[in-house]
């Protein structure tokens, strides 16, 4: 792929989603350290890294697989969201706002794809 990762929407706001995971995640109770907290920033990690990853490769093919994983990801950190919620860890409305963003996230994901998938690119 001719741009950089670093310039793609959806990794810029990727990186901002995992930064608010990152806070959100401090609040946790010490026993959640290694537990869902750990869990739910490994998961938003890896939405970015699989858009970076699957950026640098030869084929759109691939590319396409990779934004796949990052979606995956993305759909397991809101879950992992969700429980966190339901756990009392982070409140109402940071579980909305970040859901909010997360739901762009998959949006632009899903554009994305769609745009690799079209003949002649």
């Amino acid at each position: 792929m001719s741009t950089s990762y670093k310039d793609l929407h959806v990794w810029q706001l990727s990186m901002d989603y995992v930064t608010e995971i990152y806070k959100l995640t401090r609040d946790f109770p010490d026993y959640e350290k290694y537990g869902l907290g750990s869990q739910l920033q490994r998961s938003a990690v890896s939405i970015p890294s699989n858009i970076a990853e699957g950026s640098g490769r030869q084929h759109r093919k691939e590319f396409i697989q990779f934004l796949y994983l990052a979606r995956g990801s993305l759909l397991e950190s809101l879950t992992q969201l969700a429980i966190a919620n339901r756990l009392g860890y982070i409140n109402d409305c940071s579980l909305e706002s970040t859901e909010n963003v997360g739901t762009k996230i998959n949006m632009m994901i899903n554009k994305l794809i769609s745009s690799l998938k079209k003949p002649g690119l």
